[in-house]
């Protein structure tokens, strides 16, 4: 036996030492160094002021508030104090999503509300002869505009909200289907200022 092995010596080195290699390599990935964990943070998120909203009328306190955004009629009016024991609250409604600058008026009981577009002086379509400005406008002022509807509407406020008011008109076609077309339609109707 001892001739066989000296005869077959230069293969068996080679397959021990390839054995003793693949059992170094096996060892070296199994042992190396686990890789850094690295946790980052989340990036803030802008977060928008406070909007600036006039409360009158039938209220405990009418004045000016600052309000979050996002904010509805019913928060304004509890920001004022509640409903004056004379208000007329079947003609307000609570849900109505508030944007800076603007005023509410809580009617009293047997109030007459004035149409404010007869007492603007109005555009086609009811649009305000001033335009409607897009940083302020209500869904429903929106919804006046030609070629827009409740959901680009609510597209156009959900835009203001993230990014603040729009600078120039034009910036309104930034906005989610508001393309060249509809923005030829609403031009001559609305504002920024």
């Amino acid at each position: 036996m001892n001739q066989w092995i000296e005869e077959r010596r230069t293969l068996i080195l080679a397959v021990v030492g390839l054995l003793i290699a693949v059992g170094a390599f096996t060892v070296a990935i199994r042992w190396r160094a686990p890789a850094e964990i690295v946790i980052q943070p989340p990036l803030p998120t802008p977060t928008a002021g406070p909007i600036m909203v006039y409360v009158s009328g039938a209220v405990r306190a009418p004045d000016v508030y600052a309000l979050p955004p996002g904010a509805i009629l019913r928060d304004a009016l509890q920001a004022a104090g509640g409903p004056a024991g004379d208000a007329e609250m079947s003609a307000v409604n609570l849900a109505e999503r508030l944007t800076d600058g603007m005023q509410v008026h809580v009617p009293r009981v047997g109030e007459v509300a004035l149409a404010a577009p007869a007492a603007t002086g109005a555009a086609a379509g009811g649009i305000p002869a001033a335009g409607i400005n897009i940083n302020t406008a209500t869904g429903p002022e929106l919804e006046l505009l030609p070629g827009i509807g409740p959901a680009t509407a609510e597209k156009i406020i959900a835009y203001r909200e993230a990014y603040g008011p729009f600078t120039r008109i034009e910036d309104i076609q930034n906005v989610s289907g508001i393309g060249p077309a509809t923005f030829a339609e609403i031009t001559d109707f609305i504002t920024v200022e």
